[in-house]
């Protein structure tokens, strides 16, 4: 068991805190992986578009390793903390750290903002679980579900007809390849510049701030995402990072947003990019390396965030028709053989997996001229509760 104490920090405490504590430039700072977005300090115009974004250092001090000789000793020690410590506690802070609560709580905005963008959602049997869509009926952005034929009546039977997209084709065994190719169609013969492709296991939507995820409560965060990638003209990808990326207690400054890197689950696309979808895996991670070695540029939010379920813990969508037996091993072989210039293959997690150096990928974000000019709506959170705001900017 390791007993973790906390103390009030000074400037000089050790070298390890002075490597990690960098100064703070308004939520761009240089992480651990050196392929960060890393922009100097009269470059705050580029957080100008996002709300107001903070992220402290919350590790600890010191960690000191205790061992107990005996339950008696055990108990004797969480009564002189103050705390409980079971036989499956691993450690714990000190003194005990003022958890807050967030369930209840949500961002919402006045007034709130919607995507100027199409939203369409991907899904193949899951007509029963619809995470995706019931997440953005919970915060009343539009959408569209795009399934194929054979699906029909159950999906209408539990989502509205006129939100429902009918392929012209099913069950042609390459993933939800052709359906994402589809859509990328469908939205320029709308008449779109961009549009939003997203995963069907997405429980919710959140904005990350001060150290906290909470549920946002409208679809601001999609319009703010749109505004930014509006200001530049090299901006292929954009998309939210996962709820299970962004932990409180990192090491360092976490950025806003990072560039020049992969675009998962919840992306916004340019539709005048001239690639496709291809090959029957890791379709992402490839479609995010071809426009990277374009010379473009791509934008993952940290201050926004997408509840992904982790790949393969749900029926139906790829679960089926790709990861299973040794779909993992095919999985990074595939995207080896496609970007063998900087894709290798290693173990993680025990199993074949798949690894990307982005760090060859140096490009900057450039801004149109004249610099579009955004309003940003007021930022609250409200406890569900009560409903009563606290406003942010």
């Amino acid at each position: 068991m390791k007993l973790i104490s906390k103390e009030d920090r000074c400037s000089n405490v050790n070298s390890f805190v002075d490597r990690v504590a960098q100064p703070s430039r308004r939520g761009l700072l240089r992480c651990q992986e050196d392929w960060l977005f890393d922009l100097p300090d009269e470059h705050g115009p580029h957080l100008e578009s996002l709300p107001d974004y903070k992220h402290e250092y919350l590790q600890p001090w010191q960690t000191v390793m205790v061992h107990l000789a005996s339950r008696e000793d055990k108990n004797a020690l969480a009564k002189l903390l103050g705390q409980t410590i079971t036989d499956e506690t691993k450690y714990l802070w000190f003194p005990k750290p003022d958890m807050k609560r967030v369930s209840n709580k949500r961002w919402v905005c006045d007034p709130p903002k919607n995507p100027q963008h199409p939203i369409y959602i991907i899904s193949k049997g899951r007509y029963g679980s619809r995470l995706t869509v019931k997440a953005l009926d919970a915060i009343k952005v539009p959408y569209r579900v795009v399934i194929e034929p054979q699906e029909h009546e159950q999906y209408a039977s539990v989502i509205g007809e006129e939100k429902l997209l009918i392929l012209p084709f099913s069950n042609l065994g390459q993933g939800s390849i052709p359906a994402r190719n589809w859509v990328w169609e469908h939205a320029i013969r709308e008449g779109h510049s961009h549009h939003w492709i997203l995963d069907d296991n997405i429980r919710s939507f959140q904005r990350y701030q001060e150290n906290s995820k909470i549920k946002v409560g409208d679809g601001t965060i999609f319009w703010s995402a749109e505004q930014m990638v509006n200001q530049y003209t090299n901006v292929a990808l954009a998309g939210f990072n996962y709820t299970a990326f962004c932990q409180a207690k990192t090491r360092g400054d976490k950025p806003a947003f990072y560039t020049n890197t992969r675009i998962y689950s919840c992306i916004l696309i340019q539709n005048s990019l001239p690639h496709r979808w291809r090959g029957r895996y890791n379709e992402d991670t490839d479609l995010s390396l071809r426009v990277l070695k374009d010379g473009l540029c791509t934008i993952q939010f940290h201050c926004f965030l997408s509840e992904k379920m982790a790949t393969m813990t749900m029926k139906g969508g790829n679960t089926d028709e790709l990861y299973k037996d040794d779909g993992r091993l095919k999985m990074a072989q595939s995207l080896q053989e496609q970007h063998p210039d900087c894709v290798t293959i290693t173990e993680k997690w025990g199993r074949p997996q798949h690894h990307v150096d982005y760090s060859r990928f140096t490009q900057k974000l450039v801004f149109k001229t004249p610099r579009p000019k955004i309003a940003q709506p007021t930022w609250s959170v409200i406890c569900t509760d009560c409903e009563t705001p606290n406003q942010q900017p």
